[in-house]
């Protein structure tokens, strides 16, 4: 499947996630939920995966985590704040870039739309 089928895949299963629970709760229950979705339809991926900076031929684990890998290929950073902000943006951007990764979602689920809570960014697509 291509990156950009994934996403409409992965986006169908946040607004399963969305639709049943709505705004108010911690990011990481509607991580848990999401993950809960994919599984269900089959699509594999991993939760909270170490992503470790290379600097100088240098490994440096700093704790930095990706909320959810999808099929190795689309990183999805789960939100559940006011508005999602440019430094959100550029957030996801460096984890792209770090991973090699060329597709990501940003996902709010604090608002009453999730379409309004959605950010692509694209890493050299």
């Amino acid at each position: 499947m291509d990156d950009n089928g994934l996403g409409e895949r992965l986006l169908g299963c946040a607004l399963k996630v969305h639709r049943a629970l709505g705004p108010g709760l911690l990011e990481n229950a509607y991580e848990a939920c999401l993950c809960h979705e994919l599984s269900k339809s089959g699509i594999v991926h991993q939760r909270q995966l170490a992503l470790p900076i290379q600097y100088d031929g240098m490994r440096v684990d700093l704790g930095y985590r990706l909320d959810i890998l999808v099929e190795d290929k689309v990183v999805v950073e789960v939100k559940a704040i006011t508005a999602l902000t440019d430094l959100h943006r550029a957030q996801l951007l460096s984890y792209l870039k770090l991973g090699n990764y060329r597709l990501g979602y940003l996902l709010n689920f604090n608002v009453k739309m999730l379409k309004d809570g959605i950010c692509r960014l694209a890493n050299g697509l």
